[in-house]
């Protein structure tokens, strides 16, 4: 995935969660954040950060908030559209077969990421990207998320009427040697996602080069599952 007219900036404060105030050649510009995490370890005063301009010159915010680099130097992308577009991007490494791959589709009354036919399996996949990382390990969600685990005992409902049912975690950095669900933060996320692996449902990780303009899958990440 590519941005175009990309400059950088330094962050200042965050008002809530869909707003930051962000020093830009030397003037303080209240920018769009693209993305509701809370990402307090990465947010900080003086962070340099990463922004689009706005395509509709009419809007309110004139950039997106696209990414931040880490104190280490690592560039981390927080673009909550982004893992989608990464995943639609790498759906053919993981389903080499695969020969139809329609985004957002519905089955009974859920609506996941992607669906995904190839010789064998109707498939459906779920994404969801991932821009915490707690000593080497990444970590979803950083926020309680309850419909994140809705979208995983859907896919376990999924796997019961015959269908392959899949979840990506798409880590928007490098860096992490591992990935687990966020135990402490959200313990009904990380039951459901043990929950979902022991029915069946198939947990994928992989992490991504980012760079302060594009960021594209790189190398699959192991998962860990709390007992």
């Amino acid at each position: 995935m590519k941005y175009e007219n990309v400059i950088s900036g330094h962050f200042l404060s965050r008002p809530n969660r869909f707003i930051a105030q962000v020093e830009i050649s030397g003037k303080e510009e209240t920018c769009h954040v693209m993305n509701t995490g809370r990402m307090k370890e990465l947010l900080l005063p003086g962070a340099e950060v990463f922004l689009c301009a706005a395509k509709n010159p009419e809007r309110k915010t004139k950039f997106d908030l696209i990414g931040v680099r880490r104190s280490d130097g690592e560039i981390i992308n927080i673009d909550s559209i982004a893992p989608n577009k990464v995943a639609g991007e790498y759906i053919k490494t993981l389903f080499p077969d695969a020969k139809l791959i329609k985004p957002e589709t519905f089955f009974e009354k859920s609506r996941f990421d992607f669906y995904i036919e190839d010789n064998r399996d109707k498939i459906f996949l779920e994404v969801k990207g991932v821009t915490l990382n707690i000593d080497g390990e990444a970590r979803f969600p950083d926020a309680p998320t309850e419909r994140g685990a809705k979208h995983l005992y859907e896919l376990i409902e999924a796997k019961k009427k015959g269908y392959r049912a899949c979840v990506l975690f798409v880590l928007a950095m490098k860096g992490c040697s591992s990935f687990a669900a966020n135990s402490l933060t959200d313990p009904k996320f990380s039951k459901a996602l043990t929950d979902a692996k022991n029915a069946g449902v198939e947990v994928f990780a992989v992490d991504c080069k980012v760079f302060a303009d594009e960021i594209f899958a790189d190398a699959p990440v192991p998962v860990r599952f709390s007992e």
